[in-house]
């Protein structure tokens, strides 16, 4: 498959005679992030399959928002380490806006490379100050923390021992978080989800 690095998109080289991992000339071994996935039910069907890491969505779905795609860092052989979902609806505050709510293991880089940060996980100082969001995940809340990041609303906490992320454009849109976020994995076969979809994001990676 086609595949590119989940920190800096870079090309990610096939595994070889003499390695069985994928490869970027920057950042050495990686999980190879593929194409991104339509929003369609086999978009989603096929992140899910693989998923080794929570696959989250808003729900229920902010007032006017779709989704709009999928993304996953991994392959057949490791399965899927990272996953993102896209979504797009009205900013609070005026206008369009995108969101990327990213899992991952530790390490994966997915979340930080959208972000833009230059290491694999949310770095020195994190969560040294108060939360500035919540998440509320099975009926607990989960806290998030702002990240630098420009022209967007980058959060990170940790929920289920995987790395949270959630990226929205423009920073602005950040104002969704005001009110703690209610999330669901769609892994969970038992919960019957009517999604919505809308167009490809354009803020996919890959």
């Amino acid at each position: 498959m086609r595949a590119v690095c989940p920190r800096c998109q870079g090309t990610a080289h096939a595994p070889t005679a003499w390695s069985s991992a994928w490869r970027c000339d920057l950042h050495g071994e990686v999980y190879p992030l593929a194409p991104a996935k339509l929003p369609t039910a086999e978009g989603l069907r096929a992140l899910v399959r693989q998923a080794k890491v929570p696959v989250w969505l808003p729900w229920p779905l902010p007032t006017g928002w779709l989704v709009s795609g999928f993304a996953g860092a991994g392959d057949e052989r490791t399965g899927t380490r990272g996953s993102a979902v896209a979504l797009s609806g009205p900013n609070p505050l005026g206008g369009p806006a995108e969101m990327l709510l990213v899992a991952e293991e530790p390490g994966v880089g997915l979340g930080a490379g959208l972000a833009g940060l230059p290491g694999p996980d949310p770095g020195d100082g994190f969560a040294a100050r108060a939360p500035h969001a919540w998440v509320k995940v099975a009926h607990h809340e989960a806290p998030l923390w702002l990240v630098e990041s420009d022209g967007k609303a980058a959060f990170a906490g940790e929920v289920e021992a995987h790395w949270l992320w959630l990226v929205l454009w423009p920073d602005t849109a950040g104002a969704l978080l005001v009110e703690s976020l209610p999330l669901r994995d769609l892994r969970d076969l038992e919960q019957d989800f009517d999604v919505p979809f809308g167009a490809l994001s354009p803020y996919l990676p890959a």
